[in-house]
């Protein structure tokens, strides 16, 4: 059952949007970061190509259409100003747009919060989901251009967002950025984009193809994000953050068991956070409301989290706090297994809430469906320098 509605949700998804029709695409980052993983998985699942095809189709298509400016804008080509022989190249060297429906604030329009949520732009950890979908692409194709765009996609992010001190220091990471990265949008920071940012970083480390210029800017990057996430409070009752936590325990618990990773703490703080987050979750949590008052994509986030932390426990098997605290996460897994339920159900998937974020709810859906394709299958085999 899972496999088949996985599919078909995806089939539409690419006949829709351009990926496996004649349709003009119509590409948004973070639903097009899950939408390669997804295609990943049903490759791996059902053994049909056509979605490995997809997902090579999917991430070409959202380097050409969101790598490059807007048609509604006065300035044209590449973001980055690569004149494009170079910029197909290096299609992430100057980020990637959301692809929000209206055009960013201009330098003299006033600031409107509500006006912003349909405003493009970039958002760290938008480019934080597409650096980790073309990390999977790589280790599934084994092809060295999709860690190469990756790592530049992650240290441009991360040097355009940091707002740093008079001393050099950095000091946050901008939630919203300009189009061409000139200016931040919204200056606040989002709460777990440092701690996003620092396990891709550390993954993108492992990888053997990295060039030694590259190595020692990541590392440097590595030790900033520590800093910054030294501070964080990680808490929340927002089940998309709560999954993204679980989320980012699952790689890290990997990168620690796999390659000696120095990184037990930040993996016990991650899961505690976690835990508190979903005792003070399920405090407020309402299943009995009408689903016109429930968004799919923020819950489904959570399923998708809990489908990686069940993958972790042959990982932490050696470790008894960490197994302990595993195990009173393990308690919470029938919420996402309430979740699928309810959002494969169709009545719930021909309500207006499910329709206005149509494309971002079925991916998701997917993802958490057949979420082979968002993690990690195996462990890796290459040494991995345990001093970060």
């Amino acid at each position: 059952m899972s496999n088949h509605l996985a599919k078909v949700l995806m089939d539409q998804f690419a006949e829709a949007t351009g990926i496996s029709s004649n349709s003009k695409p119509r590409r948004y980052l973070w639903t097009d970061a899950y939408a390669v993983c997804n295609f990943l998985g049903l490759a791996q699942r059902t053994g049909d190509e056509r979605y490995r095809s997809y997902a090579k189709v999917l991430v070409d298509q959202v380097h050409y259409v969101l790598g490059r400016h807007r048609d509604d804008n006065h300035r044209h080509g590449w973001i980055s100003g690569l004149p494009d022989e170079q910029a197909m190249l290096h299609p992430t060297r100057g980020g990637l747009r959301i692809g929000k429906m209206h055009n960013e604030r201009g330098l003299d329009d006033p600031i409107d919060p509500k006006r912003e949520w349909e405003r493009d732009g970039q958002y760290f950890h938008y480019l934080t989901k597409w650096a980790h979908a073309l990390f999977r692409v790589g280790r599934d194709l084994g092809e060295e251009r999709y860690f190469a765009w990756s790592t530049e996609l992650m240290l441009t992010a991360y040097n355009a967002f940091t707002n740093r001190t008079a001393a050099g220091r950095s000091r946050q990471i901008f939630w919203k950025m300009s189009i061409d990265l000139s200016r931040p949008l919204v200056s606040a920071m989002g709460q777990h984009d440092p701690l996003d940012g620092l396990i891709n970083c550390l993954e993108l480390y492992t990888v053997p193809e990295a060039k030694s210029n590259i190595i020692d800017e990541l590392a440097r990057t590595i030790d900033e994000l520590t800093e910054i996430c030294a501070l964080a409070n990680w808490r929340t009752v927002d089940p998309l953050g709560i999954g993204g936590l679980l989320e980012s325990a699952t790689r890290l618990a990997q990168l620690v068991h796999t390659h000696g990773l120095a990184r037990r703490e930040l993996l016990y703080q991650i899961m505690v956070a976690a835990e508190i987050s979903l005792e003070e979750f399920c405090m407020t949590l309402d299943f009995n409301r009408p689903v016109e008052q429930r968004l799919a994509f923020r819950e489904l986030g959570l399923a998708i989290g809990f489908h990686g932390l069940q993958r972790t426990d042959k990982w932490m098997a050696g470790d008894a706090e960490l197994m302990t605290i595993h195990k009173r996460l393990m308690r919470y897994t029938s919420l996402a297994e309430r979740i699928e339920q309810f959002w494969s159900n169709p009545d719930h998937r021909t309500s207006k809430s499910w329709n206005n974020h149509l494309d971002i709810n079925a991916v998701m859906l997917a993802t958490s469906l057949v979420p082979d394709g968002f993690y990690e299958t195996h462990d890796w085999n290459e040494i991995f320098p345990s001093t970060l």
